[in-house]
């Protein structure tokens, strides 16, 4: 198979994407920067974001493949977080769906909601709903809790707190709740190239639990 993919070097993509590739998938992977990744499935395309979408209809993908994100930290200001998690999400997949993918998977967050006064799961919901409305035959939206995983300086300081603390706090969160317990970025990963085999159409939310259960 085919996939185009972005992020495929942040935390859930560069878990993911080695993934893809053992299953036999081609990756062509839209990078701002060379990964320094050799394989033969393999193919980098490095360019600026907004070059992204001429080279994704040149590809013509049969599947996308979206684990891009950065953090308000990093981003700088609302504007330029909104910049990539929506706005560079949005034109990479409906690049993709005007070449022919018919399957489209992405990263978001749990408690995303278009309508949310928190701007974070603001942006993460109009990217959803967005993705949504491009008519693909099958569109996986991954929605875990917080992440688990080597992300290194860009954690904010309430992250690095959630994480150490996660071994207490997980168990305690069953049922309804358990949608808020951190993750495993590797678990993530594993869903998401499960999700890529899987037949059917519709737009599938998957929480922790459906992660779970996929990986």
């Amino acid at each position: 198979m085919r996939v185009a993919m972005i992020g495929a070097t942040g935390l859930v993509g560069s878990l993911a994407a080695p993934r893809l590739l053992a299953q036999g998938c081609r990756v062509d992977a839209l990078l701002r920067r060379p990964s320094g990744l050799a394989h033969p499935g393999w193919r980098e395309h490095v360019a600026p974001p907004d070059e992204w979408p001429a080279i994704v209809a040149a590809l013509g993908p049969e599947a996308a493949v979206s684990a891009l994100g950065t953090t308000m930290r990093k981003a700088g200001s609302e504007a330029a977080f909104r910049a990539v998690d929506l706005d560079m999400v949005v034109a990479f997949a409906r690049a993709a769906a005007a070449a022919g993918a018919r399957h489209m998977i992405t990263v978001s967050s749990v408690g995303a909601d278009p309508k949310s006064p928190n701007f974070y799961l603001r942006i993460k919901g109009e990217m959803e709903t967005a993705l949504a409305a491009l008519g693909f035959e099958r569109l996986d939206i991954f929605r875990p809790g917080l992440l688990r995983g080597p992300r290194g300086g860009e954690r904010r300081l309430g992250e690095r707190i959630g994480i150490a603390l996660s071994p207490l706090v997980n168990p305690f969160l069953r049922g309804p709740l358990d949608r808020f317990a951190a993750i495993d970025a590797d678990l993530v990963a594993a869903a998401i190239a499960a999700a890529l085999r899987r037949s059917g159409g519709g737009v599938r939310r998957h929480g922790n639990r459906e992660i779970g259960r996929l990986a």
